[in-house]
């Protein structure tokens, strides 16, 4: 048992494997907005505002608090372990090689899951901006087969999905339909990252100044049209107004689309070794720019949810330039305009998503818990070059058959449960010196303020909604049910933190960032479980057949290092 939680310890003469250290400070800050503002903002804001009402800002600032803690956490690790891989590499030096087995393969699932959504996203901008122009791509070759057929089994109204089903060619008794511009723009942003973390840096840059040009725009142009009553509207269920018409169940209901819009900061930690003195400059750049982008979320939602009653946002997956329409504030330029800025921003993400997923295969490859081939260095262009062609195959194949509703709640789950144990492991780290020049996180002794916290919040919910507390264990409600219960296990996890946080002196910042996190996975419905643990007992099985044998850590206890 002792074997499935042995350690690797990093110190400073680990050196990197031929990787380039080409990134400052700013590179990282843009590399952190190229992968934040990107689908939360112009695909999954819309369904989430549809769900939430005005009131999902709250849910922005929870998740941009529990974001806040984490990216302070992952700075910790990052000061301590300047290596290749993320909360794997942080979970390995903490809890130990299973755990860090499981984090590795949650993040493999985040990036590859996480760009095939954005490919999606992507295309639907893409095709939208094409027909602006003049230039009409078929319906069969911009959606896939699985979205087509749900349509017309599903009774859908969707214009586009049926007509893509009914017009499709035939190939003996199947029908020819997948998305060919996410195909493509997989394809194009793959080879992009083979090439290089320079030419990828230079063209993000470039990139992201667009975009935040765009998002300016659209704030500044949206604020003359806000009517303020749209932020109270009438609530369905009470009859009043109320800045959370759906109630607070509805607003954690979004919690997917909303946290999907943060996940990217957590990809920049797995450039470390591409990073110039990655112990002073990750830690800053994933604090600026999860800063940054918190805030331009919060003013993007009040401006939507201002111009526009936020029913009309269902089953909106372009809500930036939904705004702009005829039928709306009528501004055709910039309707124009945020098609284009989509385009862009969205490819940003693609990127710096595309960059992440081969230094996870690469950093477990280097530990032996994946095939050696997987830790292959192109001897031109320094990147980890067999990764990058398999991660543009792990994206690739899928969107043949898959849609973008199942993948943005299955990539969710996955980062927020790494989340939480990034912020676990900081609790375990032992006290460090303190030297010049690099990030440190603070010490403040949580065996008060914590309980306070978590006792004091617990009583300002409770008298802000009674009704929800006293009928907590009714768990057979078939709206709130799940919700209830997940609530009730969270208080019960952090009435336990607040006695080890009273008896053991922990760390105030983790803990709060552990709290938080724990507190997002409330919103994750069964079937969000259910595949994560799916995808959770592929990942034990490869382990167990491969990785716990051929670890390095498991060679060096037996004496059989090559």
């Amino acid at each position: 048992m002792n074997q499935l939680f042995r350690r690797k310890h990093y110190n400073e003469s680990d050196q990197p494997s031929g990787l380039l250290r080409v990134l400052g400070v700013w590179d990282i800050v843009f590399f952190g907005i190229a992968a934040i503002i990107g689908a939360g903002s112009f695909s999954s804001l819309g369904e989430a505002i549809f769900r939430g009402g005005p009131g999902v800002i709250i849910l922005y600032l929870i998740c941009g608090f529990a974001c806040g803690f984490t990216a302070l956490c992952y700075a910790e690790f990052a000061s301590r372990i300047p290596t290749a891989g993320s909360a794997y590499t942080y979970a390995y030096a903490s809890f130990g090689e299973l755990i860090a087995w499981i984090i590795g393969w949650a993040l493999i699932m985040e990036y590859s899951f996480g760009n095939i959504y954005v490919a999606f996203s992507w295309s639907d901008y893409f095709t939208s901006f094409m027909e602006r122009i003049g230039i009409h791509i078929p319906d069969y070759l911009s959606c896939s087969y699985t979205e087509a057929k749900k349509a017309v089994l599903g009774g859908s109204e969707n214009k586009e999905l049926l007509n893509a089903w009914a017009s499709a060619p035939v190939v003996g008794n199947l029908k020819i339909i997948f998305d060919l511009p996410a195909l493509v723009i997989n394809g194009l942003i793959t080879w992009l990252c083979y090439v290089g973390v320079k030419e990828s840096k230079n063209f993000n840059n470039i990139f992201v100044l667009l975009k935040l040009f765009i998002i300016l725009l659209v704030i500044a142009v949206g604020i003359a049209y806000i009517n303020t009553d749209n932020w109270f509207p009438v609530s369905a269920v009470t009859g009043e107004s109320s800045f959370m018409p759906t109630g607070f169940s509805g607003v954690m209901s979004a919690v997917s689309g909303v946290f999907f819009a943060y996940i990217g900061f957590d990809a920049l930690s797995v450039l470390s070794e591409e990073t110039k003195n990655p112990q002073k400059n990750l830690p800053r750049g994933m604090i600026f720019s999860l800063v940054f982008c918190t805030i331009i979320y919060i003013i993007l939602t009040l401006v939507l949810t201002g111009m526009i009653d936020y029913r009309r946002f269902d089953g909106v997956g372009d809500p930036l330039s939904f705004i702009f329409e005829t039928s709306n504030a009528n501004i055709p330029w910039m309707e124009f305009v945020v098609s284009l800025g989509a385009i862009v921003a969205i490819t940003t993400v693609l990127l710096v998503f595309q960059m992440g997923q081969p230094r996870i295969w690469y950093a477990m490859s280097r530990d032996g818990l994946m095939p050696k081939k997987f830790m292959e260095i192109h001897p031109k262009h320094k990147t980890p070059s067999f990764a990058t062609i398999i991660t543009g195959l792990v994206v690739g194949v899928p969107i043949l058959f898959t849609d973008k509703s199942f993948i943005l709640d299955f990539t969710s789950i996955g980062t927020i449960f790494a989340f939480v144990l990034v912020c676990g492991g900081v609790l375990l780290l032992p006290a460090k010196e303190k030297l010049k020049g690099r990030f440190h996180l603070p010490y403040i002794n949580a065996r008060f303020i914590f309980p306070v916290f978590i006792l004091g919040g617990l009583a300002f919910f409770y008298f802000w909604q009674p009704a929800f507390f006293q009928n907590l264990l009714d768990w057979n409600d078939v709206n709130e049910g799940e919700f209830r219960m997940s609530v009730t296990f969270f208080i019960l996890i952090n009435l336990v933190l607040c006695v080890m946080a009273f008896a053991r002196n922990l760390s105030l910042i983790p803990l709060m960032g552990l709290s938080s996190c724990l507190y997002l996975l409330t919103g994750m419905s069964h079937n969000n479980w259910f595949w994560f643990l799916l995808w959770f007992g592929i990942g034990m099985i490869i382990y167990f057949s491969y990785g716990f044998k051929n670890s390095k850590l498991n060679k060096e206890l037996n004496g059989d290092l090559d």
